[in-house]
């Protein structure tokens, strides 16, 4: 048995779609479950469509119209029997619209869920029909009854027992007939039947839920790079591509950023030894990265980037020492606003934080924490991380930067830079 994770871009178009099909004929002799994300930027869109619905904006029908044509413009490039197509995705178009003909009576984050979960929902129902028009056999199914959450809306919390019940009951009688099992990542609900998320890009997450919950052979997640790389591409030159990892390697680099697999994705799959292999959807032949209880590799450094960062400056009113009392008022603060501290440092009289450019947050945030202490903020900052650091990588990095704040470890470097604006002579 194996679980395929494939994300936005393997389906962003109609040829995207046919490769995924052929990826999935290549490997359906195997026991397989298939978990995609929402199509290429729709995630974005439907975020769009509920900001607008909560700030009552003029432009709501024309956001939500645009993702209603983007998926039938999607169904029709694929089906033959483009009459009557539509009706297949009716019925999700009608979730979402029953929410927003009526006013917000509830909090963000429970619209958010019901809202952008349709991405996924649409994106499967489409590419379900496609295998099925290939005479791929396939058994769509609904995240919803399977991934079992807590009501932590955005975020929610996997209620493994109810979950691992629900997959053995529902996936394993469709795996076990040769028949393909075709269902979303990303989306869950609890056990009153609403709707949840379990976090931006947690697609992977619920392959390893999955993965872990059915005790898989193997999880392989198809991305548009050819595995787990030493950088960005689009940010670095000369990256090279890692083969192997080890479970607690890939911990350390998701933890500090590496946006190839979401941060929650290893524990489940270390926990019952499952190899994760990163492949390319582009290049399904190659070998890609493998991920599996290694022990005594040699890395090369690997640079991880948080852009859009807010330092933080944190300091007692009185100037007296931040004590143990103070990071505890700190702490609860940031877990209550759900912020994630991305770097962090403490000395005698400040605790300096960098975190993401989440603004409203931010501001409620720092709104409360100015009742006892002084803040100061700066932003436009990046967060670098470098594990496995070498001297002449960090001078190449600090290269027209200016430091905000710097912390290391024997393997990790964290800084967070800004550029500095070079002067040139007038003319």
């Amino acid at each position: 048995m194996k679980v395929f994770k494939f994300g936005g871009a393997s389906i962003k178009d109609v040829e995207g779609i046919k490769n995924v099909a052929n990826i999935i004929k290549k490997y359906r002799s195997s026991q397989l479950i298939v978990v995609i994300s929402a199509s290429g930027k729709i995630t974005n869109a439907l975020e769009e469509v509920v900001n607008a619905y909560i700030k009552g904006q003029d432009d709501l029908n024309t956001k939500w119209q645009f993702v209603k044509d983007y998926h039938l413009t999607l169904l029709n490039g694929l089906t033959e029997d483009r009459e009557g197509s539509g009706e297949l995705l009716n019925d999700l178009f009608a979730e979402v619209e029953w929410v927003l003909e009526e006013p917000p009576a509830r909090t963000y984050d429970y619209v958010y869920d019901q809202i952008v979960s349709i991405g996924e929902l649409l994106s499967t129902r489409i590419v379900s029909h496609y295998l099925n028009q290939e005479k791929i056999a396939n058994k769509w199914v609904d995240a919803r009854d399977i991934i079992i959450t807590d009501d932590t809306y955005r975020e929610g919390k996997i209620q493994w027992s109810e979950t691992q019940k629900k997959t053995k009951e529902i996936i394993l009688p469709i795996i076990q007939e040769g028949t393909v099992c075709l269902t979303q990542g990303f989306i869950g609900a609890t056990k009153d039947n609403e709707t949840t998320t379990l976090g931006r890009e947690g697609s992977d997450y619920s392959a390893a839920i999955l993965s872990h919950c059915l005790d898989a052979e193997a999880m392989v997640i198809w991305k548009d790079v050819s595995g787990v790389l030493t950088a960005d591409p689009r940010l670095f030159e000369n990256v090279q591509k890692l083969d192997k990892l080890s479970y607690q390697e890939a911990i350390e680099m998701t933890y500090f950023g590496a946006t190839v697999i979401h941060p929650k994705t290893i524990k489940p799959i270390q926990n019952k030894s499952i190899p994760l292999y990163v492949k390319s959807f582009l290049e399904p032949d190659a070998e890609g990265t493998i991920i599996s209880q290694f022990s005594d590799l040699n890395y090369p450094p690997v640079v991880m980037v948080e852009k859009n960062q807010i330092l933080l400056k944190i300091t007692t009113r009185d100037f007296s020492f931040v004590v143990e009392s103070h990071l505890a008022m700190i702490f609860d603060l940031f877990a209550k606003y759900r912020i994630k501290i991305n770097m962090m440092r403490n000395s005698a009289i400040s605790f300096s934080v960098s975190v993401n450019n989440d603004s409203g947050k931010i501001d409620s945030l720092c709104s409360e924490l100015e009742a006892n202490f002084n803040i100061s903020r700066q932003d436009g900052f990046q967060v670098y991380t470098v594990r496995h650091f070498t001297d002449q990588m960090i001078e190449h990095l600090k290269e027209n930067k200016l430091i905000g704040m710097e912390d290391r470890t024997d393997k990790t470097l964290q800084m967070a830079v800004k550029d500095i604006p070079l002067m040139t002579l007038k003319h």
